[in-house]
């Protein structure tokens, strides 16, 4: 799936706007169970928010809010995309915005939710990178299909188009171990404690929390602090206790006396719904350069509080 957005014209008129980006157009082709294209979806959608386009937008898109006079709204189009979708079917998108915009215009057109909790989906920009670089790059689309030598017949930043790429590096992923590898959207939080994602994955483990109303409530939270062995679930001893470096962040080292140490980390994030406040915390075992980046992490948090006081 894909998406193409549009937003206020000037600064004054996106500031004005409760909806910060429109959706203009959707895209999606449908691959069976061997990755094959089996349908497709595209329809351009009429702006009922933002009545002018933004010349970025129109530059990088090339539609203009003539081509969008007679097409149908948001609501029908959205409705009639999810209807095509089905019932059983996993996105897939290149990054991590497209799910959440959607879910954020729905919003704004009062429809039903897609999900009251976070939704399981594919981040091809992520898998592209497990399956054929480093695992931390994101590149661009345009620069993975240069990589995978894929026909560049269409033009970029249109959705069927950009849709149908992301598809076609979907399917020139071989290693079925890449698919491990899903991304939750957390447009919608867990909605208590027992919806709370605990995920485990070849190498690391994610935990995604409830929303919480502050970093304190946060941080007293047992399972968020929890630092028991991601892999065989035994209580770990504390190498080096939470820190932070910048509020945001907070780090540990701890040991497993089965699988030895463990890089953990909390990331305090603010909810893309509401004002509340969740938490991810990611844990896998620790080679010495991780140890030794944490151990310098520290050193700096401790210097720059001296410094303030």
């Amino acid at each position: 799936m894909d998406l193409e957005w549009n937003q206020g014209a000037d600064l004054k008129a996106r500031r004005e706007s409760e909806l910060g980006f429109e959706i203009i157009e959707i895209g999606a082709v449908r691959l069976d169970s061997d990755r094959n294209v089996a349908d497709s979806f595209h329809e351009m959608i009429r702006p009922q928010v933002f009545h002018k386009m933004n010349e970025v937008t129109r530059e990088l898109i090339h539609i203009n809010m003539r081509q969008l006079r007679d097409c149908r709204d948001f609501a029908s189009v959205a409705e009639s995309f999810l209807e095509w979708c089905g019932s059983d079917y996993i996105f897939c998108t290149w990054g991590n915005t497209d799910l959440i915009e959607l879910q954020r215009n729905m919003d704004y057109y009062n429809m039903t939710h897609m999900s009251e909790k976070p939704i399981v989906y594919y981040d091809v920009q992520k898998l592209f990178s497990i399956a054929f670089e480093d695992r931390k790059s994101r590149r661009s689309l345009e620069y993975a299909i240069d990589f995978l030598n894929i026909d560049k017949d269409i033009a970029f930043h249109r959705a069927d188009a950009d849709a149908l790429y992301t598809a076609e590096i979907l399917r020139r992923i071989e290693d079925a171990s890449v698919f491990h590898n899903y991304s939750y959207d957390t447009y919608r939080l867990p909605q208590n404690k027992d919806d709370e994602i605990h995920a485990r994955f070849d190498d690391y483990s994610k935990y995604i929390s409830r929303a919480f109303p502050d970093k304190k409530d946060a941080l007293n939270d047992s399972s968020v602090v929890s630092t028991e062995c991601f892999i065989c679930g035994s209580p770990t001893r504390r190498k080096i206790p939470w820190f932070t470096s910048n509020s945001k962040h907070y780090y540990s080292i701890v040991k497993c006396p089965a699988h030895g140490l463990i890089k953990c980390k909390i990331r305090i994030r603010k909810s893309a719904s509401d004002e509340s406040l969740y938490v991810v915390k990611t844990m896998k075992q620790a080679t010495p350069e991780m140890v030794a980046d944490i151990m310098q992490k520290r050193r700096n948090a401790k210097n720059a509080r001296k410094e303030r006081y």
